[in-house]
């Protein structure tokens, strides 16, 4: 008896195959088979059925399967465990008229995951493909009706979408805040007091006793320099304690792609593309999750191995709480076999798998311990009481620390001064006296541009998408330049980048966070089974609808009228740059040159020369000039042709001839 088992990618069937015994055959589907059509919506009101074909690729996949379904006794679908890969699963199943398909699921491509899997198969989840077919409507509705308008509002080709324009628009909105943001001036005071070890610490002046209200900062300069002439104080409050520091969970899909892209400077898709083959390596657990808790098989190999290595464990087994709209399906990113030091085929591969190795490992560690000082000092600042304070840490025992190190500093974070702040042991009510102190004169700085890392953090708070999608979201806005990323990784927002949310926001609700983030919701609850894809699907169209009656009903004017046919102009790209063109293909009107991201003028034809076209009978034109280069280190070219005045219908030229007249005879011949 043979069974075909089909998987997604090449590299995991080859994995399992070599698992399984000779009555197996493993095949990949390569990912999807089947998708919309690419020049038609793909469904319609009443029903919003969607309309599927195969892929080019996926073509000849599904030829190649069904020859194999036909020498199989049985067929497991072993897709991806998320929804993604359950309606692959369907999609396998229904273009290859699969009877009694087996659906069969693991966590981690290992043999003992994979014969535990083909030996409890299921029944394809219907719910979670629902789910993900109403995800995949949504977005192809809104791209496909919302992207025409939006171009002819903008005046050039751009793409709405569901998930991308709310993320574009959070670079918008931080860049516009960080333009109009005024620097405030704002002051303070330390003192330095040395060591007799020749150490020294700092004690920070606290300002709070002398805001006014609603202020933020102090803005007194008069009392700042006052206060950093203080030189005597008196210690008001002292005390020695203890501090653990508990580990961070392991990582969910969204932490993974923050800490990737924090240390191992690592994009999301790279984060994502190195996680999928230390998965299909059989390296990691799956990596599409938003579950921070471990399985209790993964935390017990972890224990085994800890004990091993004289690793202090945590008393209890650690536990997190998810956060709020997370799918937790599956258990949180760790390694499969914790002994396997070192894995992956590549660079990027290996260093992601250590990063994942040692966050699993630390999170269930002991806590790192700290002797934390505290220390307030009182003084009279001419007439005026102050109070200084300070704090010291030192790491007393490290726990988890001992192989998950702290997070890289950015540079823009605050550093924590107080692992580097030496105070010695003190008494109530000793006179202290500082060594020099110093003003402080400080500005507000405007917010932080994102990085990737940061986007991905923000978007997650937001609920904008789901953290198997970030990646996606991003590469797609970033390859069609809607944001830009500049040296250091900082993201600003490119001129198509504004136009996009210009042109959405206030008459379209997907712009708006909370509207994504509800249809967020709106799909898990079809993936559990709580509502239902004509539900959803149907309401978001008529919502749309609405908008987009209204859209047309204010007669919105185009963003550039064509001087010919007063329809919208759009701005495209061409060999030579950007030019402006009618969206109207009927109209007559030719191309305008561009200014500055606005139509330019268009120079005087030339006149006729009097001279007939020899295949339509209208006036010559003889067109003199330089060409634009087309790349850096081009030279312009001069030229010299006929042209006929009845292009763009007739589109005949001739080239100039030494009596400068245009010559036929070479048309004849070619």
């Amino acid at each position: 008896m043979t069974t075909l088992v089909i998987v997604e990618s090449p590299a995991k069937a080859k994995k399992i195959g070599a698992m399984l015994g000779d009555n197996y055959v493993v095949k990949a589907s390569v990912g999807h088979v089947r998708d919309l059509p690419q020049k038609e919506l793909g469904m319609m009101p009443p029903s919003y059925q969607l309309q599927y074909e195969a892929t080019e690729r996926g073509a000849k996949v599904l030829s190649q399967l069904a020859a194999a379904v036909r020498s199989a006794d049985a067929v497991m679908l072993a897709t991806d465990p998320d929804r993604e890969g359950e309606a692959i699963a369907w999609h396998l199943a229904d273009a290859l008229d699969l009877k009694n398909p087996k659906r069969v699921v693991y966590n981690s491509v290992t043999k003992e995951k994979i014969l535990a899997a083909l030996a409890a198969p299921r029944e394809i989840d219907m719910q979670r493909v629902h789910a993900q077919e109403a995800r995949r409507a949504l977005d192809r509705m809104i791209g496909y009706r919302v992207s025409g308008p939006l171009s002819d509002s903008a005046g050039e080709g751009l793409g709405a979408g569901r998930v991308q324009s709310p993320a574009v628009r959070l670079i918008v909105d931080l860049e516009r805040a960080i333009a109009a943001f005024k620097s405030t001036s704002h002051f303070g005071a330390e003192l330095i007091f040395k060591n007799d070890d020749a150490t020294s610490w700092k004690a920070q002046w606290d300002t709070k006793p002398h805001l006014a209200e609603g202020e933020k900062y102090l803005l007194d300069s008069e009392l700042a320099k006052r206060v950093s002439n203080v030189r005597n104080v008196t210690v008001s409050e002292y005390e020695n304690t203890e501090k653990p520091r508990a580990p961070d969970a392991p990582f969910t899909t969204s932490s993974l792609q923050q800490a990737a892209g924090k240390r191992l400077k690592m994009k999301p898709k790279q984060t994502m593309d190195a996680a999928q083959k230390l998965f299909e390596q059989g390296a990691i657990t799956y990596h599409r999750t938003d579950s921070p808790n471990m399985d209790p098989e993964g935390a017990a190999d972890i224990a085994a191995y800890a004990q091993g290595a004289g690793l202090k464990l945590a008393d209890k087994a650690r536990t997190w709480k998810a956060k709020e709209g997370a799918q937790e399906g599956h258990e949180a990113i760790r390694p499969s076999h914790v002994a396997d030091l070192e894995m992956g085929e590549t660079d990027e591969e290996r260093a992601l798998y250590k990063l994942i190795w040692q966050r699993a490992v630390a999170s269930q560690l002991a806590d790192a311990n700290y002797a934390v000082r505290t220390v307030k000092l009182t003084a009279d600042a001419e007439g005026t009481p102050v109070t200084f304070k300070a704090t010291g840490r030192t790491l007393l025992s490290p726990g988890w620390l001992a192989v998950y190190a702290d997070d890289a500093a950015d540079e823009d974070d605050e550093k924590d001064e107080t692992s580097n702040n030496p105070i010695p042991a003190l008494t109530l009510a000793d006179p202290l006296t500082a060594d020099s102190a110093n003003l402080q004169s400080k500005k507000t700085k405007p917010p932080t541009r994102y990085k990737l890392d940061t986007l991905v953090k923000e978007m997650e708070r937001l609920g904008i998408g789901r953290p198997s999608t970030y990646a996606a979201i991003l590469d797609n806005i970033m390859s069609r330049d809607y944001i830009l990323e500049d040296k250091k990784g900082y993201l600003t927002p490119s001129a198509r980048g504004i136009k996009i949310c210009d042109n959405l926001v206030g008459k379209f609700a997907f712009i708006e966070t909370d509207y994504t983030r509800g249809l967020e919701d709106e799909l898990d609850q079809i993936a559990e089974g709580k509502n239902d894809y004509l539900s959803v699907v149907s309401g978001a169209w008529t919502a749309l609808d609405v908008e987009l009656t209204g859209l047309a009903a204010a007669e919105l004017a185009a963003g550039h009228p064509c001087p010919t046919c007063a329809k919208v102009l759009r701005r495209r790209k061409g060999d030579n740059g950007y030019f402006w063109a009618c969206s109207d293909r009927e109209c007559a009107q030719q191309t305008l040159p561009d200014d500055d991201g606005k139509p330019g003028e268009r120079k005087a034809p030339p006149p006729p020369t009097g001279i007939d076209c020899p295949k339509c009978g209208k006036d010559l034109a003889r067109r003199q000039g330089m060409t634009k280069p087309k790349k850096i280190g081009w030279k312009p070219q001069k030229y010299d042709f006929y042209s006929c005045t009845g292009y763009p219908k007739c589109e005949a030229k001739f080239n100039t001839g030494a009596d400068g007249l245009p010559v036929f005879e070479e048309a004849k011949k070619a």
